[in-house]
């Protein structure tokens, strides 16, 4: 491959599961990955490289005290205990990283000629899964959604989970630091297509998939769930931007 065809790819929670696969089917394709990218890779990229082409959001955890000697299916998920603390952490991880990446290196991907971005959500963060008469107008309202609305849903949530009022507040009761974490995740993934229109930013739940996030009870191949992030991340030009795709399928936010 030419030097000026070739392509470099940034793909966060690369350790294993998802994201590792990811990594092997991009790099399988010719592709440059970068592994880790903390603030300090940013002037590595862009010295070595001198842009970034693909971001693939990936890393997250569930917010849910899995036990490490009992695997999630044999516990059940809705029992798994939640804490603020893993629920702070879990916004943490799953939106304020996501977001955090995206803001690090969009100045890197500003100089692709195809810059790509995939945020891998869940459809367990759909609006209609927010009871939340608020949560779901704001993150419903497309045309005015910001990241500061973002953010006051977000501390709305945390505070209502510090109190114990989540079911009372409206705020989905299983897994619902996972689920808020997803549904954010999505909206930013809109934001930010609205505001880089020459970028296609997309995001996917790649389905149930078998990792250590789910103690292994998925049932969806790790295989067969990063195809779908890949898919995404080399779609041509011109491809849809700001949409949500379950699996392969287009689908309502």
């Amino acid at each position: 491959m030419a030097q000026e065809t070739k392509r470099y790819a940034v793909v966060t929670g690369a350790n294993k599961g998802i994201g590792f696969e990811i990594v092997r089917q991009l790099a399988s394709k010719g592709i440059v990955v970068v592994l880790t990218a903390r603030d300090e890779k940013k002037d590595f990229i862009k010295a070595k490289f001198g842009k970034l082409d693909i971001l693939v959001n990936n890393a997250g955890i569930s917010g849910l005290k899995q036990e490490a000697d009992l695997a999630g299916a044999e516990l059940g998920w809705a029992n798994l205990p939640q804490t603020y603390e893993l629920a702070e952490a879990c916004l943490q991880t799953n939106y304020y990283g996501t977001r955090g990446m995206a803001e690090t290196l969009i100045h890197l991907l500003q100089l692709s000629n195809s810059p790509r971005i995939v945020n891998v959500s869940s459809s367990i963060g759909i609006i209609k899964n927010i009871p939340n008469k608020r949560a779901q107008g704001v993150l419903g309202d497309v045309e005015n959604l910001t990241e500061e609305k973002l953010d006051e849903i977000l501390k709305e949530f945390l505070k209502d989970f510090k109190e114990g009022s989540v079911e009372a507040k409206g705020w989905p009761t299983f897994a619902s630091a996972y689920t808020i974490s997803k549904a954010a995740v999505s909206a930013y993934t809109r934001i930010l297509a609205k505001k880089y229109p020459s970028f296609c930013i997309n995001c996917v739940c790649p389905g149930y998939v078998k990792t250590d996030l789910n103690s292994n009870a998925g049932n969806v191949p790790v295989e067969e769930g990063a195809a779908r992030a890949v898919r995404l991340a080399l779609l041509p030009d011109g491809s849809p931007s700001g949409m949500f795709f379950v699996q392969q399928e287009v689908s309502s936010f």
